[in-house]
């Protein structure tokens, strides 16, 4: 079992900051694939960006690169998101994901977190 529990989310004007922060438990986070996945109100989940287990490959929705930034710290079991430059299309709820097999792009993962809120006002 993994437990993961995001945090950092909040109202953040557009073109400002926010870091997203995921804490994992229970089974080893060095061994997982991760990722961020976004749900705005009435649109399926979709996905953000990914790591892998040892943070050699990551990967970005169109929509985000250049802009977001995953990383991952797997003696502190942590998974971040940093985001700049947010727009107001970036508003929803965001979830910290991790899947025991290879990496996907699809919500087809193992474990989910509870989600964060991220909005963004003009």
């Amino acid at each position: 079992q993994v437990q993961l529990v995001e945090s950092g989310g909040g109202l953040v004007q557009a073109g400002g900051s926010l870091r997203l922060s995921c804490a994992a438990s229970g089974r080893t986070f060095g061994s997982l694939n991760m990722g961020w996945f976004r749900q705005a109100p009435g649109k399926d989940r979709e996905f953000v960006s990914g790591i892998n287990w040892n943070g050699a490959s990551r990967y970005y929705a169109d929509s985000v690169k250049g802009r977001f930034a995953i990383f991952r710290d797997n003696v502190k079991n942590a998974l971040y998101l940093q985001m700049n430059s947010l727009k107001p299309e970036d508003t929803g709820v965001y979830y910290c994901a991790a899947v025991l097999g290879q990496f996907t792009t699809t919500p087809r993962y193992d474990y989910w977190g509870q989600g964060t809120q991220v909005t963004v006002s003009l």
